[in-house]
């Protein structure tokens, strides 16, 4: 009984995906999905510029303004490890 629910579900499963498919490739789909998408797209950026000016009015760290102090910050963690890295070298170059 098992197999043969799983060759109906597969059977169904395969006649499912290339009817979707053949929808989703169907350029009178495709044409509103990708304008949707678009129009999606501009409100999030127009939604996220409107909050970034006003933490900036109220003199709050941005988004973009906190990313940049993390890349600032991995840089110099980076180069601590490696100078790190280099005096242990050094001191045991001496040890020797």
């Amino acid at each position: 009984m098992w197999e043969q629910w799983k060759k109906g579900f597969y059977a169904w499963e395969g006649a499912t995906a290339k009817y979707i498919e053949s929808v989703l490739r169907n350029p009178l789909v495709l044409a509103p999905s990708g304008q949707m998408l678009s129009g999606a797209m501009k409100a999030r950026a127009k939604g996220d510029e409107a909050l970034a000016k006003v933490w900036g009015g109220w003199g709050l760290p941005t988004k973009r303004d906190q990313e940049r102090g993390l890349h600032a910050l991995n840089q110099i963690q980076s180069q601590l490890l490696d100078l790190e890295e280099r005096l242990e070298r050094l001191e045991s170059s001496r040890a020797e």
